[in-house]
């Protein structure tokens, strides 16, 4: 879930005429580690993650001059998961989310299977709603990016799966780059995972104005057409940022846009975000707002549970859709501000990193949390490093928050309210 491997790529686009006419190049990341968690229930143990700092990933790039300062680029890269050599997984959690069907009762009468028929239909659509795979779930070989794009002396045109202008600032400001159990990006969004995900990611179908200027500022355009968005269901999509990075800033703010499918307007989102080094030290502070008032899951989710409803007929079955319906508007509404505060401290080959993130929920329930991250990351070369974090989350009222990683959602405790906690200890080859 990165975007500096494209951000290198287009900034060398724009380092100057001494590159080759063309060029075609192989990298990745093979990120893997050992994970202790403990989240209640019998999902206390430890297990073998992929990607915990990093995705694991195998990408192509290029780039050919093709004069007048022009230059062609284009960037494909694949999820790989080291741990089954797949290209989708799941929550790191077993446990069973309770948020998308809080107060969602079935009512069915005797003569269609009473309190034993609502209580089935009740588990059928809370298994709906926490699928075994829920990242890259159409198996998409190019799934995390894939791009062909124009470099010229105004600026760069791209088109295809890209990463957000909201994401791009989200991911500088991180104190532990959208990676390991203390990530911020861990507590942002609802309290359904990765279904009400706080910030969209990546946009499918996407065009892209980019610009880079030596004085350090930055700035993107996106606009998604239809099937746009992380998961490709909104109707349209859009964003800006603008960034600033000289003279040991690194600063961004930006704006994400995604409707529907039917143009009602969907996940919004508002982030400032930034740090400032100075000798060892690199300070974070940064801020996420987050609203979702039509998600895209509940039209998705209605539909394809649509054939479960129809089978108890055309007068209990609407019935019983309705009141699914009703549970899935409430529970997928979305209205939260996050904001995190850390540092990074370099000692030799090595730096230590600490965090704090809490995740305001706006609703009337208040589910917040807080999560405590402090970590530490020693090169081995240029190319390799050992890390190693322990994170703690704090929930509130509802709150089911688990720790993750840059691979995978965390999923849920075993109860609302329940702390998580754990410990990561792992390596990072980039090649």
């Amino acid at each position: 879930m990165k975007n500096r491997i494209l951000a290198l790529a287009i900034a060398a686009c724009f380092a100057g005429p001494a590159l080759a006419q063309s060029s075609v190049t192989i990298y990745g990341i093979a990120d893997a580690g050992v994970m202790y968690v403990n989240n209640g229930g019998s999902d206390s143990r430890t297990k073998l993650v992929s990607g915990i700092a990093d995705g694991s990933r195998l990408g192509f790039k290029g780039t050919e001059d093709i004069g007048g300062g022009y230059k062609a680029i284009f960037n494909l890269e694949a999820r790989v998961e080291l741990d089954t050599g797949r290209q989708q997984t799941g929550n790191l959690s077993s446990n069973q989310g309770y948020a998308l069907t809080k107060g969602l009762n079935f009512t069915v009468p005797p003569a269609a299977g009473g309190a034993a028929t609502a209580a089935r239909l009740l588990a059928g659509v809370q298994a709906a709603l926490q699928p075994a795979v829920n990242v890259n779930i159409n198996g998409a070989l190019f799934d995390r990016t894939s791009m062909v794009g124009l470099v010229t002396p105004v600026g760069a045109v791209l088109m295809g799966r890209m990463y957000t202008p909201g994401y791009e600032v989200f991911n500088n400001g991180d104190v532990f780059e959208s990676g390991t159990a203390a990530g911020w990006g861990g507590i942002v969004g609802g309290l359904g995972g990765l279904l009400t995900a706080g910030i969209a990611i990546r946009s499918d179908k996407a065009i892209q104005y980019r610009i880079e200027l030596p004085n350090g500022i930055g700035a993107a355009l996106m606009y998604g057409f239809e099937r746009s968005g992380y998961i490709g269901m909104d109707k349209k999509s859009y964003g800006a940022n603008l960034r600033y990075k000289a003279n040991g800033w690194d600063l961004g703010a930006a704006y994400n846009y995604g409707a529907d499918q039917v143009g009602n307007r969907g996940l919004v989102t508002h982030t400032l975000a930034g740090s400032y080094a100075f000798d060892n030290w690199k300070l974070f502070l940064g801020a996420h707002k987050q609203k979702n008032e039509n998600s895209v899951i509940i039209r998705y989710a209605n539909e394809q549970l649509a054939p479960t409803f129809i089978a108890f007929g055309p007068a209990l079955g609407p019935l019983l859709a309705s009141q699914l319906n009703a549970a899935l508007v409430r529970n997928f509404y979305l209205d939260a501000v996050s904001y995190q505060v850390g540092f990074h401290y370099r000692m030799g080959a090595g730096r230590l990193m600490a965090s704090v993130v809490r995740q305001d929920d706006r609703r009337a329930n208040a589910s917040d949390a807080t999560q405590y991250g402090i970590g530490y990351d020693y090169n081995l070369s240029k190319r390799t490093d050992l890390y190693t974090v322990a994170a703690y989350i704090k929930n509130k009222n509802e709150g089911q928050y688990a720790i993750g990683a840059a691979s995978a959602s965390g999923g849920f405790t075993a109860v609302p309210g329940q702390s998580s906690k754990g410990i990561q200890i792992g390596m990072r080859h980039r090649f």
